[in-house]
């Protein structure tokens, strides 16, 4: 897991909104007698459903004691597209359920391709859908396709697959009265990997839970990068434009 590298930042900062219509949202009352079934099921009724997102993002990250921060626009599409774009367009990236996208204005260089790069990093395969997922604060694996064991820790379920996977372990907590995911964390004991992906608050937008604020932790032995999300004046559901050419004469980087 290459830390310092600049492209695993910057999708990283797409894998994983505050206007007027924006409210912080505050839970409610905690339900604590949920089994694993009614909890996936309650999960999977907040979801959000919407055709386009667009936001400014505010990211910070830290990585060997130096940090960054940075405001972009993002925008989605919902299972088409996911588009990020810095000032004056000096980086732009485009993630479609077909390939990764990115240039670079600042060394003339770009990258093209499918989600390798990332699913090594994590060691799991990655796809699109994923990563939309992490975005919008739902679970990376679809909870109804796994048999889950519940139980409760620090006022939160956390759920865990019965039967582990071979090369990582998984555990999502949530929150017992909004019933979205709080954190998801995989780990690689034998890689010394860890990844954790906290969702510190969220938003409600035209009737739909969204992440405000989401605090990323990668380790990999004694190297450790933290991006920290937050999501301001998200709109829904207006007609967008995802524009993605990259220019000619740029050179070509493989991961």
């Amino acid at each position: 897991m290459q830390l310092r590298t600049p492209i695993f930042l910057l999708l990283f900062s797409i894998l994983l909104f505050s206007c007027k219509s924006a409210k912080t949202v505050t839970a409610g009352d905690a339900n604590y007698n949920l089994s694993s079934r009614q909890l996936i099921k309650e999960n999977s009724k907040q979801s959000p459903e919407f055709k386009t997102l667009k936001s400014t993002l505010k990211i910070n990250y830290s990585a060997d004691g130096k940090s960054q921060s940075h405001s972009v626009s993002f925008r989605a599409k919902k299972d088409e597209a996911l588009w990020i774009s810095a000032p004056f367009s000096i980086v732009k990236a485009l993630v479609t359920p077909d390939k990764v996208s990115f240039y670079n204005k600042l060394d003339k260089t770009y990258f093209e391709g499918d989600y390798a790069y990332l699913s090594g990093l994590l060691g799991t395969e990655l796809d699109f859908y994923k990563v939309q997922n992490l975005l919008m604060g739902d679970a990376i694996f679809n909870l109804k396709d796994d048999n889950y064991k519940v139980s409760l820790e620090d006022s939160l379920y956390i759920l865990q697959p019965k039967k582990q996977r071979e090369l990582f372990e998984i555990f999502f907590l949530l929150d017992p009265a909004l019933f979205k995911v709080k954190s998801q964390q995989i780990s690689q004991p034998k890689e010394f990997r860890h990844l954790q992906i906290d969702y510190e608050a969220h938003q409600k937008v035209e009737d739909q839970i969204l992440p405000q604020k989401v605090k990323v932790i990668a380790v990999e032995k004694n190297e450790e990068l933290i991006v920290g999300l937050e999501f301001k004046n998200v709109t829904l559901n207006e007609e967008l434009r995802f524009p993605f050419k990259i220019p000619s004469g740029y050179k070509e980087i493989k991961l």
